[in-house]
């Protein structure tokens, strides 16, 4: 029997107005898993925010996961597990590299089929290019502005999108050297030139953003 992480999310304002949104959740999960002969281990962030990866819920599935303790993670709606393209697809791509699998019923998400992974594949790769329009709207900003005779500051020396996508990787519990490495093998440039990123620059970021305001 294969052991899965059934994992429910409600917001605050849901969980005030109603306690049907996590036993919906389980029982879809539930249905799904007679079916399929899962053993299910629940983890359950209530009243917590979809905004961020960083839940404590979520942090402990993510661990289990990573540990091998459970071969997947199941949600009943992929907007219980991330409402952001760019983290979901993150947490696909830690998926891979640690050799557990994707589920999300509501969209046909399932990494552990042919077809649900085709569905994940264009998820992530609707992320890349999210980021990539992002990339090129700042360059031709940037040109504009500068044609324009505007004095620009000093610009990050990371990208946004990249730093972005730096924490949302972090944040789906990626090592650092890990994204080192994927962000040296796709060629992405470093802050301060050179081809190889590592995995003090990756904390430098990641640490810098947890200073950032809110």
């Amino acid at each position: 029997m294969t052991t899965v992480v059934g994992y429910i999310r409600v917001s605050t304002r849901e969980q005030k107005l109603s306690g049907a949104g996590a036993s919906a959740q389980k029982t879809a999960i539930r249905n799904e898993a007679k079916r399929r002969a899962w053993k299910v281990v629940w983890v359950e962030d209530l009243g917590v925010s979809g905004k961020s990866l960083r839940r404590p819920g979520l942090t402990a599935a993510l661990h289990a996961l990573e540990q091998q303790e459970a071969a997947a993670i199941v949600v009943a709606k992929l907007d219980r597990l991330s409402r952001s393209v760019q983290d979901f697809a993150a947490v696909l791509d830690v998926a891979r590299k640690q050799g557990w699998s994707v589920i999300a019923l509501d969209l046909g998400v399932d990494t552990t089929t042919p077809a649900g992974e085709l569905v994940a594949n264009v998820m992530a790769s609707v992320a890349q290019w999210e980021r990539r329009i992002i990339a090129d709207r700042t360059k031709d900003a940037l040109t504009e502005r500068r044609a324009a005779g505007v004095r620009l500051g000093r610009p990050p020396m990371t990208p946004r999108d990249v730093v972005a996508r730096i924490v949302a990787l972090d944040e789906a519990g990626a090592r650092h050297a890990h994204i080192a490495r994927l962000l040296t093998t796709e060629q992405v440039s470093p802050p301060r030139g050179g081809l190889t990123w590592y995995r003090s620059t990756v904390t430098r970021i990641v640490e810098a953003e947890a200073r950032r305001p809110s």
